[in-house]
């Protein structure tokens, strides 16, 4: 057992250091300055049954401070719950930004219910207004009324094809303070944002609740129609503009918040398990290769000191002890992001724990012919 403790350690050790300093939370939009000319923008939101949510997001969008042309795009993506009639109730009440709502009928074979949407949006977008940029945004996402503003600003003064925010996540419910805070910890360690930015490296990755997109940058990526099978669209768009040339950026957002309640443990089991397979390229060896890696990782530490403290096997313990506590100190930044109390960092394992049997379910759906499925719709693998 001591060298497994070992190996957790060491483990910890590299993560700590030699991982992009994904744990940190200080990475924000870059430097920015009003530009002499504020670029045209088109805002597409996707929407899937999305009418219960729609009075806390999209009144934020309509009501952005933007200096420029701007105008909002929702495509209504097979509803039945009225959302394309709620989102024009909203616009008629709140006014604000020029609102269109489509609806594009059934995804075309090969490409899924989000990005057919997206690819409606942004040809309507394009005959509308020729926007310079695009923003994507899912219908679930509040937008402070600058957050347009520092988005344009910050591609502008940066020089970047596409700016990307992590949305802030609700933490109200027990289980959502338990599983939210760690979603985006886990996002950061497989992602580390540094290295995301780093125009030479290869990690590419972007939060799909806020994405702004230059469309120069999404015609010569392709995008969507090179992306139209991926589950996880957010990464696979940005690994594009990546591949093609692009300059992508991705950090924590302080004025972009997800409004959408996961009240019940199945609702976030959902959330994860619905697309972890898919992470893993539908296959089983990363599959295992993944389920090993948490349990020295995150599972272990704990075990070994208690194992080494009943055991009267001082070593083992201490080496589980100083793997749990780096592992501590790493989550405190995204506890305090999240406002949670420092005293919760130590239940980590446990929800690491879930994690893994949430990605193993999501593994045994999939083979069960019900991988990927949101809102009444089931995609198989690519």
């Amino acid at each position: 057992m001591e060298w497994i403790g070992a190996g957790s350690l060491l483990a910890w050790v590299w993560l700590l250091l030699g991982q992009g300093f994904f744990w940190r939370t200080d990475v924000r939009l870059p430097a920015r300055r009003d530009p002499e000319r504020w670029p045209s923008v088109a805002v597409v939101v996707p929407a899937r049954d999305e009418a219960a949510v729609l009075p806390d997001s999209l009144p934020s969008l309509l009501g952005q401070k933007y200096p420029g042309r701007a105008e909002v795009f929702l495509v209504d993506d097979g509803s039945t719950d009225g959302t394309g009639a709620r989102a024009r109730e909203l616009a008629a009440a709140r006014g604000g930004l020029p609102l269109t709502v489509s609806a594009p009928g059934e995804p075309g074979p090969g490409w899924t219910g989000k990005l057919w949407a997206l690819r409606h949006g942004m040809a309507l977008a394009r005959e509308r207004v020729e926007p310079e940029y695009l923003l994507l945004t899912d219908a679930d996402i509040a937008h402070e009324p600058d957050s347009l503003r520092e988005l344009v600003a910050a591609a502008r003064s940066a020089e970047l094809d596409l700016v990307s925010q992590m949305a802030r996540l609700r933490v109200v419910t027990r289980w959502e303070r338990l599983i939210v805070p760690a979603f985006v910890y886990f996002f950061g360690q497989l992602y580390p944002f540094r290295w995301v930015n780093r125009p030479g490296a290869r990690t590419a990755a972007a939060a799909g609740g806020c994405v702004l997109l230059r469309r120069e940058a999404a015609e010569r990526a392709g995008i969507p129609e090179t992306i139209r099978h991926a589950v996880i669209d957010d990464v696979t768009l940005a690994r594009a503009v990546k591949r093609s040339g692009g300059r992508i950026w991705l950090g924590l957002a302080d004025r972009v918040a997800s409004v959408r309640p996961y009240p019940r443990p199945a609702d976030l089991w959902r959330m994860v398990s619905r697309s972890a397979y898919a992470q893993l390229r539908h296959r089983p060896l990363l599959l295992l290769g993944t389920v090993l890696g948490l349990t020295l990782v995150y599972l272990v530490p704990p075990v070994a000191l208690a194992a080494g403290a009943t055991g009267g096997d001082t070593p083992t313990a201490a080496l589980g002890g100083a793997a749990w506590a780096v592992m501590c100190g790493t989550y405190l930044p995204m506890l305090r992001h999240y406002g949670q109390p420092w005293w919760t960092a130590p239940l980590l394992p446990f929800t690491a724990l879930l994690y893994v049997l949430m990605t193993v379910d999501s593994a045994v759906q999939h083979h069960r012919g019900r991988g990927a499925a949101w809102k009444g719709r089931t995609y198989p693998k690519p």
